[in-house]
């Protein structure tokens, strides 16, 4: 499908990698290197939304599209409402949120997580996610995971390791059994602006209080999200220093 917008939120502000959007990541900002892959995927528009205009002088320079939205946004989510708000989106029409410090995530799964919003129309917002390999990984808070249901709708999303495997666990959890699946939730969203135009009405859930993830307050006004494994592997976002050398690694071996 191209018939969707892809919306890229970029905030300056960041408790561990300040300035996050601009890091130079072999030769080329972090948020260049985002809308890049997006533009390889088929929507028909791709805008960076931030408040912050050293990013927007950064996306102009490259010849990207931006858009300026207000500084007290609690959360990206409250970003990409204004974004359709001001561009005058119907409610049917589909947006995708790609993270601004995804720089390796791959175009087909930007088609992949539209189209599967497209025809599941019961689902007002749908998202990624990929098998969990290592313990590591599955006990790791920075790691979100989900829970779905065999249709792939989302029964619930945590940084604790969920479904907890309490039989194995309980002799060690050294190693992940080997009849057990886990999943690691893929951090890009395709939404219905209907869904959006809702949401920032939404006062914050205690769920999503506690876990700080914004998905939880859809869940928790009983809206639908689809989950579907990635239709490509989707390396880690840039969330911390050693995530952002190991991109830098990656790059350099096979640069884009």
């Amino acid at each position: 499908m191209s018939d969707y917008t892809v919306v890229i939120p970029a905030r300056h502000a960041s408790t561990r990698l300040p300035g996050k959007p601009l890091l130079d990541i072999v030769g080329k900002p972090m948020i260049q290197r985002v809308y890049e892959q997006a533009v390889q995927s088929q929507a028909k528009s791709v805008l960076v939304a931030t408040d912050d205009e050293r990013i927007a002088d950064v996306v102009r320079q490259f010849g990207g599209d931006c858009i300026m939205t207000r500084a007290d946004h609690e959360s990206g989510t409250d970003r990409l409402q204004q974004v359709v708000s001001d561009l005058g989106l119907s409610n049917d029409a589909i947006v995708v949120n790609v993270q601004g410090d995804e720089p390796l995530i791959p175009p087909a799964v930007i088609d992949q997580v539209a189209g599967d919003l497209e025809k599941n129309t019961v689902f007002s917002a749908a998202t990624l996610c990929e098998e969990i390999e290592s313990n590591e990984d599955f006990l790791n808070p920075n790691i979100v995971k989900l829970v779905k249901d065999p249709l792939g709708k989302a029964i619930y999303f945590s940084r604790a390791p969920i479904p907890w495997p309490r039989n194995q666990f309980a002799i060690t959890n050294d190693t992940l059994p080997d009849d057990f699946t886990a999943y690691r939730h893929i951090g890009i969203y395709a939404y219905r602006v209907e869904l959006l135009n809702q949401f920032v009405q939404w006062p914050t859930g205690q769920l999503e209080s506690w876990e700080c993830l914004e998905q939880l307050r859809v869940l928790e006004n009983n809206r639908l999200i689809h989950v579907s494994l990635a239709c490509e592997k989707v390396p880690g976002g840039v969330d911390t220093k050693q995530d952002f050398e190991s991109v830098c690694q990656i790059l350099k071996q096979s640069p884009a």
